[in-house]
């Protein structure tokens, strides 16, 4: 009899930092992928990554379409009442003997209490982390509700026994997008064209001399200036005039205001050589940043998948601010000069050597091992 393994994906990033576990999931002889999706992966606005998954052959056991698209706390919390009713639901027909919620996300949380509620064991991946924002307290609400602790490095794991976690639950897998990493490391020749390949919105360029890419997204506690923090770094790419491919934002609380601003600097500037995407498939994504010359914003792209590919970074703000970060990353505020001057450093020093601070690419393998093997229990 095999284990019911229901994985539940919330929004975009969800499903490139899963991908890998959810393909081994899908082949291992001794398990069965429920996958669950929900919250802005299904939004068109946010790239419906629910299209890539499909294109991928995964099999979706329920999609719930549950995001409030506003660009407030109380939107936020609206959403995770609504995914809190969608998934009791489903996990009381679907009987999963394991449900798996991935990272710090907002929606995250109502995986975790409608699991933890109904006495379903479940594992918390990425766990451990730091990173000074709402995000550690839905991070730790989820350490505290999860039975089993899939965490990323050393450290993460020393966090979570910290927090009470026994430690024979406790595993240090690696991080699931490194496995991605890893298959890029090797290939890393980009054998696609974004402009033609994704299409977007923004003007077309030749990026054989070389391109950035940015990943801004609003902080929650600071949603307020997520217009003004926006303008900032638009500012800074145009006096590069290099070209570049800026992606949306998540669907969070000061969404909106990246997105006026975005929408307002382009009516008003609009011969600056910006190329802006919803979202790309996981693995064209990290062959985009492979060859880039440096990735600027506030993602954990650029703190994880950046380090083991040794893409230079310039990390902007607060939204990053006690995660584990390797040489690659310069930390800069929300000021224009300070984005541009460390970007051209970034340029001028190039590529760095890999990192492997959040894994070596096998987290999959180790992740369905155990999944396989461990005694299910829920600890109440």
């Amino acid at each position: 009899m095999t284990r019911k393994i229901c994985v539940v994906i919330t929004a975009r990033a969800s499903y490139s930092r899963i991908k890998t576990v959810l393909t081994a999931i899908k082949k291992h002889p001794s398990l069965t992928l429920q996958l669950v999706v929900s919250g802005s992966a299904l939004s068109e606005k946010y790239g419906a990554v629910i299209k890539q998954i499909r294109s991928d052959e995964f099999e979706i056991a329920a999609s719930f379409s549950n995001v409030m698209d506003g660009s407030n706390p109380v939107d936020s919390v609206k959403t995770v009442v609504l995914a809190l009713s969608d998934l009791s639901t489903f996990f009381s027909h679907s009987k999963p003997d394991i449900v798996i919620t991935i990272a710090d996300r907002f929606e995250t949380s109502a995986t975790a209490l409608s699991a933890a509620f109904m006495n379903i064991p479940l594992v918390h991946i990425q766990g451990g982390e730091i990173t000074g924002n709402i995000d550690d307290k839905v991070r730790n609400c989820i350490t505290a509700l999860a039975d089993y602790h899939f965490v990323s490095t050393e450290n993460a794991a020393k966090r979570v026994i910290s927090m009470g976690a026994k430690e024979e639950n406790i595993f240090v897998t690696g991080c699931p997008s490194i496995d991605l990493v890893s298959e890029v490391f090797y290939q890393p020749k980009q054998d696609f064209n974004p402009l033609t390949e994704y299409g977007g919105v923004g003007p077309s360029f030749d990026i054989s001399n070389g391109y950035l890419v940015v990943m801004q997204h609003p902080v929650t506690n600071e949603y307020h200036f997520s217009g003004d923090q926006t303008l900032q770094t638009l500012k800074a790419i145009e006096q590069l005039e290099i070209p570049t491919f800026w992606f949306w934002p998540n669907s969070d609380p000061g969404t909106e205001g990246v997105s006026k601003m975005i929408r307002t600097y382009r009516e008003d500037h609009p011969d600056v050589n910006i190329h802006f995407f919803k979202s790309i498939e996981p693995v064209h994504f990290l062959k985009l940043l492979k060859n880039s010359l440096c990735l600027i914003g506030n993602s954990s792209v650029g703190i994880r998948e950046c380090a083991s590919l040794g893409v230079p970074v310039v990390n902007i703000g607060s939204r990053q601010k006690g995660r584990e970060r390797g040489r690659n990353v310069i930390d800069v505020p929300y000021h224009c000069d300070a984005i541009l001057n460390a970007t051209k450093r970034q340029i001028t020093h190039g590529h760095y050597q890999p990192d492997p601070i959040y894994g070596n690419g096998n987290a999959a393998m180790h992740i369905t091992e155990i999944l396989t093997n461990i005694s299910l229990n829920t600890h109440m």
